[in-house]
């Protein structure tokens, strides 16, 4: 009888767990459509732009299509259990949903656990209010080093910012150096399409000899999920390895003929968030003699698998690594981010920092925030 009940018990528990795993495995399908819009663009191509294809704000296979009732909607399958977030753009980020009034608005959330209809109402576009000038936010610290600064290895051209310490031009000392991802993101509201980080702003507050160059690299658009990922995707063939290789071989040995750099790796670090926190990770492993140190904010994980066979096959991981996200990213954010430093952990690296975030939202403001915070820790394993 005990051994009936025993095997019963397990019967049960395998049951239980089977049918866990199928719910966690479980893809519906999000259908999405716009009820309103404004009037004006209707000959326009409108996209999804969210957490489940790197934020792109212009893939074809993301796009609206109307149906034979007139009605603009997209379909996306197998969608995994979670928070979806996202919003409705007309092609890039200059062209995304506004408020009524043209302030920029939150990104749409929705939890999903089945097949689902989302409907959207947009009251007005961005670029719908072009009337009072743009307001330029960088300091005068802030300089563009080149508008088309050439990538040999990808064969295309990209922006280029730098900032300088308050003190640069008044002594003969060399300064360590950051390098960021996302360029039009970190220095300046007009660039940025929804929100900049306050790079600037963020560095002019710290004491003068405390102060890192900051080299900012613009991302290329739509180029951004496969220029940000060595690997390939649904999204295209990666260009990551490329990418690092110029930040490494061409635009590293730029900065530091032309700037007073300390060009060691323990004064060299390297910081972006979502596919920028991504491959500045994927620096580090291929680099471990460049970078000494890297900011992963709200990695974009679930895009690249093929990244823990990187780390599984690396002896050791020496560099200082800041892991921060938050909760309401998605449902994969914490989990995957979690299991990336786990493994880095086991392979006996201390120099490490790990942070979650309960309200952390994937948007600019949430790494704005964030910043000081890494750029303390960032001192304290860099080179003094």
């Amino acid at each position: 009888m005990l051994q009936k009940n025993f095997l019963s018990k397990i019967v049960r528990l395998l049951s239980a767990t089977f049918l866990l795993c199928s719910f966690s495995s479980a893809q519906h399908l999000v259908r999405f459509e716009i009820d309103q819009y404004p009037a004006g663009h209707s000959n326009d191509s409108f996209f999804f732009a969210g957490n489940i294809n790197g934020w792109n704000p212009g893939v074809s296979s993301y796009a609206f299509i109307r149906n034979k009732d007139g009605k603009l909607v997209a379909e996306l399958k197998g969608v995994a259990p979670g928070l979806l977030e996202f919003k409705v753009t007309r092609g890039s980020w200059k062209t995304v949903e506004a408020s009524k009034n043209g302030a920029s608005v939150s990104n749409r959330i929705a939890r999903i656990s089945s097949d689902t209809i989302i409907k959207i109402n947009i009251a007005a576009w961005a670029d719908d209010f072009p009337g009072r000038p743009p307001v330029s936010t960088r300091s005068k610290n802030v300089f563009v080093i080149d508008t088309s600064f050439f990538i040999p290895q990808l064969n295309r051209k990209r922006r280029i910012w730098v900032y300088l310490p308050e003190d640069y031009v008044f002594t003969n000392k060399r300064y360590a150096v950051t390098y960021m991802h996302d360029g039009q993101n970190l220095f300046d509201a007009v660039t940025s399409s929804f929100g900049e980080w306050g790079v600037d702003e963020m560095m002019d507050s710290v004491k003068p000899r405390k102060q890192n160059i900051i080299v900012g690299i613009d991302h290329g658009g739509n180029q951004r999920l496969t220029e940000y990922n060595p690997y390939n995707s649904k999204f295209g063939n990666g260009e990551g390895d490329g990418y690092v290789d110029f930040l490494v071989q061409t635009l590293k040995p730029y900065i530091d003929r032309t700037y007073r750099t300390k060009t060691g790796k323990e004064s060299t670090a390297i910081a972006g968030s979502s596919m920028g926190g991504l491959i500045s990770l994927y620096a580090v492993l291929k680099y471990p003699d460049v970078f000494g140190a890297a900011g992963i904010f709200s990695p974009a994980f679930w895009i690249a698998p093929e990244l823990k066979n990187k780390i599984d096959s690396v002896k050791q991981i020496t560099a200082a690594l800041y892991f921060v996200c938050g909760e309401l990213e998605s449902d994969s954010m914490v989990p995957d981010m979690k299991a990336v430093y786990n493994s880095i952990k086991l392979k006996g690296n201390k120099r490490m920092f790990y942070r979650q975030v309960p309200l952390g939202k994937h948007q600019e403001i949430f790494w704005r925030n964030e910043l000081p915070g890494f750029y303390q820790w960032l001192l304290i394993h860099q080179t003094k």
